[in-house]
């Protein structure tokens, strides 16, 4: 903590960066947008809850009681107000900082504060410890938002993040995630939310769910997969990078058989221990023919990867063990080359504001940063 905040006195994340305009994409019935731009998104977002007609579902991890965040507030206190049924889930943990009166609702907006303290977790720590770290909004199962923002200020102009819109039939996917979550985790006092069910069927994009509750995580999963399967590139973007041992072999081998694998990471995230921890398997990337680059001057945030240019992902997950093994999360997967093509447009213009790692120049780091990572070593399972 001492080591962060000199860190952020020196080298604050506050540097320009580029971003690019939302685009579209069409995945059978189903339109995709990508955003990489807070204000771009939060516009977006913002419009379709002024737009609802009969629900919202509003889920986030991190909800600052901020100018943007007020935004949402007033947003979703119009739509109950006209009549639309409004449903919030914010983790509690997340939000301790946050003054309580900011998410005191009127009695028709149904809220669910998920507990950041629950019953068993010294018993069960990997069911009962997870945070919800997911990040959704659903509204009239005609518009759904899903990735790496949070919702605040900060993150609408000063962190490069990721996040994805969907309009059409897949929308299910997202409500079913939100309704499934709501029903397992509320209190008594809350209504049950109806299942529905799709007759409308997409296997090219559908969404990965990690219940820790359940002891289900199929988001290692897919990137276990899709990683296997790849015969030309790999681009993986990343807010916290701390593969476990079967994901790191994965990149490894496939970096063995001639795939261009490449990382991305921040240079400096807003997590100094996260980064030194993830430092601990640059030196084995490097050797084994992975790719690093570092994000510079500015936090990235985004949880995103493509394939072969047909396979990607946008979601809340880190590669890390609290997002894998821990949280609660959600990844969308799509097996799509126009998605693919817009997504590695992207990684391009991350990688005009990164620079490359190289093994001399890790290996020549100073002594300082060496202990620091050695010190910090033993928190690799906790994270």
């Amino acid at each position: 903590m001492v080591a962060d905040m000199f860190r952020t006195r020196r080298h604050p994340l506050d540097k320009p960066f580029p971003t690019a305009d939302p685009v579209d994409n069409t995945v059978g019935a189903t339109t995709t947008t990508v955003y990489t731009y807070g204000d771009d998104l939060y516009e977006a977002m913002l419009e379709a809850i002024r737009g609802a007609r009969r629900y919202v579902f509003f889920e986030t991890y991190i909800w600052k009681g901020d100018e943007v965040g007020a935004r949402f507030r007033e947003a979703l206190s119009e739509a109950a107000a006209r009549g639309v049924d409004v449903y919030v889930v914010y983790d509690g943990f997340a939000n301790l900082v946050v003054p309580s009166s900011f998410f005191r609702f009127g009695p028709d907006i149904r809220v669910l504060r998920f507990p950041w303290v629950r019953p068993g977790v010294l018993l069960s720590p990997v069911r009962e410890s997870g945070r919800d770290h997911r990040k959704i909004l659903v509204v009239d199962d005609e518009v759904g938002f899903v990735g790496g923002y949070n919702i605040g200020s900060l993150y609408a102009r000063h962190w490069r993040d990721t996040h994805l819109r969907l309009q059409g039939p897949a929308v299910w996917e997202l409500r079913n995630a939100f309704v499934d979550f709501w029903n397992r985790w509320r209190t008594p006092q809350l209504p049950v939310l109806q299942d529905v069910g799709s007759t409308a069927w997409l296997p090219q994009l559908r969404a990965a769910r990690n219940a820790p509750s359940d002891l289900v995580f199929p988001i290692r999963n897919i990137y276990l997969d899709a990683i296997d399967r790849a015969t030309s590139h790999v681009q993986i973007t990343q807010a916290y990078f701390i593969p476990d041992r079967e994901i790191l072999a994965a990149l490894l081998g496939a970096a063995r058989r001639g795939v261009d694998v490449r990382v991305l990471v921040p240079e400096r995230s807003n997590h100094v221990v996260a980064d030194w921890l993830a430092r601990g398997h640059y030196a084995t990337l490097l050797r084994g023919g992975v790719r690093i680059f570092l994000y510079t001057g500015a936090m990235i945030h985004a949880k995103t990867a493509t394939i072969d240019g047909r396979w990607s992902t946008v979601g809340t997950a880190n590669i890390d063990r609290l997002s894998l093994t821990g949280n609660y999360e959600i990844n969308l997967e799509i097996v799509d080359p126009d998605v693919a093509a817009t997504l590695e447009r992207v990684f391009e213009m991350d990688l005009g504001n990164s620079r490359e790692l190289t093994l001399d120049a890790w290996e020549s780091r100073s002594r300082l940063n060496k202990v620091g990572e050695r010190l910090v070593s033993p928190l690799a399972p906790l994270l």
